[in-house]
């Protein structure tokens, strides 16, 4: 859940509040009020998202702990297979192998890879409209 629906509902709720209040100077403070306050609540849940992570990573269960790590080596795998050993193999034996990957794996897989970059984007934005220059 890379996206959110709050990173998706702060452009409409910033195009709403422009509508309803003409004063261009007084829509860009509630803006970035309301963007502000989305970007809080963004930050509090990826907080619990973290923690949950946290508290399957220290289980004593083996498969409890390591279930994402290995679920992202699987969807890797996966890609590799597909566009790297497949290919080659290919052109070794003539023989063109090519699996169609869900859209869905892709979206896992950018969840995976891309989750700690998203976090420091959002914390990184958050300071940002916190602290104008």
């Amino acid at each position: 859940m890379s996206v959110s629906i709050i990173t998706l509902l702060a452009p409409i709720v910033g195009d709403l509040v422009k509508k309803i209040i003409p004063d261009a100077d007084k829509a860009k403070d509630i803006d970035k009020e309301v963007k502000l306050a989305l970007l809080d609540h963004t930050d509090s849940l990826e907080s619990i998202r973290g923690s949950i992570v946290l508290s399957e990573t220290k289980s004593d269960s083996w498969l409890t702990a390591t279930w994402r790590p290995l679920l992202m080596m699987v969807i890797v795998s996966i890609v590799a297979m597909n566009y790297l050993i497949f290919p080659l193999m290919g052109l070794m034996f003539g023989v063109e192998l090519m699996i169609d990957l869900p859209e869905e794996l892709w979206s896992l897989l950018q969840i995976g890879v891309g989750g700690y970059v998203v976090g420091r984007s959002g914390e990184k934005m958050i300071e940002k409209w916190s602290n104008p220059k």
